[in-house]
């Protein structure tokens, strides 16, 4: 079972147990399709998965591939990402993982893609996230707004509700790069041009 955000659409993740568990965000996307003998393999698109979030106590900083910013389970921030698919070739696409076991130290956590390679083409990209947590239906968050030519894109807003799960809101924003999407959400970051 599945449920599927419209935009602004927000949930509540269920918890099993006492403690939420793993929270696991996974990005999928398509690639274009080979046409004739002269396929170009620069027409891939590389999306990258990342986030954005503020810990209690008012810690804030992101998790993604550029800058090697990988992020850990088991220490601050509580959230990981699991590697870099450059290709969308991966079954498995792009993973976030939260440690739904720290949430009372997570504030709020604002996942995004942006296109690292490739002409900024959404709708031939597809993107879909699913959020994943024990107990809970999986979320679906598509990237379905296709007019953007802007390589960025805010896809959803988790933010802690009592320190016993996360709220999920659909967000899909598009940007032209980390700064505008952090002066949009209030993060205050200083942001300075990264490579992986």
């Amino acid at each position: 079972m599945a449920v599927e955000l419209k935009k602004g659409q927000k949930v509540n993740l269920q918890k099993k147990g006492a403690s939420l568990g793993e929270v696991l965000i996974n990005l999928n996307w398509s690639q274009p399709k080979k046409k004739g003998l002269f396929f170009n393999r620069t027409q891939a698109i590389d999306l990258d998965l990342g986030c954005l979030f503020e810990l209690e106590g008012g810690y804030k900083g992101c998790v993604q591939a550029l800058g090697n910013a990988f992020g850990s389970l088991q220490q601050p921030p509580f959230i990981a990402l699991d590697g870099d698919d450059r290709s969308g070739a991966n079954a498995a696409g792009e993973n976030l993982r939260i440690n739904g076991d720290q949430i009372a130290l997570i504030k709020r956590v604002l996942v995004y893609t942006f296109i690292y390679e490739g002409v900024a083409n959404w709708q031939q990209a597809d993107g879909v996230v699913t959020v994943k947590c024990p107990g809970s239906e999986d979320v679906i968050v598509r990237m379905d707004e296709y007019g953007s030519k802007l390589g960025m894109c805010a896809i959803a807003l988790l933010e802690n509700q009592n320190n016993e799960t996360f709220s999920v809101q659909k967000v899909v924003q598009f940007f032209q790069s980390h700064p505008d999407m952090d002066r949009a959400f209030g993060w205050g970051l200083n942001w300075k041009p990264g490579r992986k």
